[in-house]
């Protein structure tokens, strides 16, 4: 499972606070096909319920989801929020990662599995 670090869970609490008084929110978190280095990772607030498949944590009252086949991909990962001159935002810190690309969005786990294509897409 992934973990949340004290600067991602600080920013993920400020943006559940702009939801619907009283409607549950979790962050999905999930990795899919694609990007230069053959996987990529994506997030979002969900406003539905986990699915059957989902693994789920919480954190300090924030659940995270993350799907069965992501799972494997980013067991172990942290959630981290990052604040830079250029800009900051969300990164994932993947200990199964052994390449990743440029744009810090893409990764390749040691197996090589998923299917590269280009970070502007």
């Amino acid at each position: 499972m992934v973990t949340v670090s004290e600067a991602a869970l600080s920013q993920l609490k400020t943006l559940v606070a702009s939801s619907e008084p009283g409607q549950k929110v979790g962050l999905r978190v999930f990795v899919q096909d694609g990007g230069c280095s053959g996987f990529s990772y994506g997030m979002g607030l969900d406003e539905n319920p986990p699915r059957p498949d989902d693994d789920v944590a919480e954190f300090e009252g924030l659940a995270v989801y993350v799907d069965s086949f992501s799972a494997q991909y980013i067991d172990g990962a942290e959630i981290d929020y990052v604040d830079a001159l250029m800009g900051g935002g969300f990164t994932v810190n993947n200990p199964q990662a052994v390449k990743t690309c440029g744009c810090g969005h893409s990764f390749q786990t040691a197996d090589q599995a998923g299917t590269a294509k280009s970070c502007s897409a």
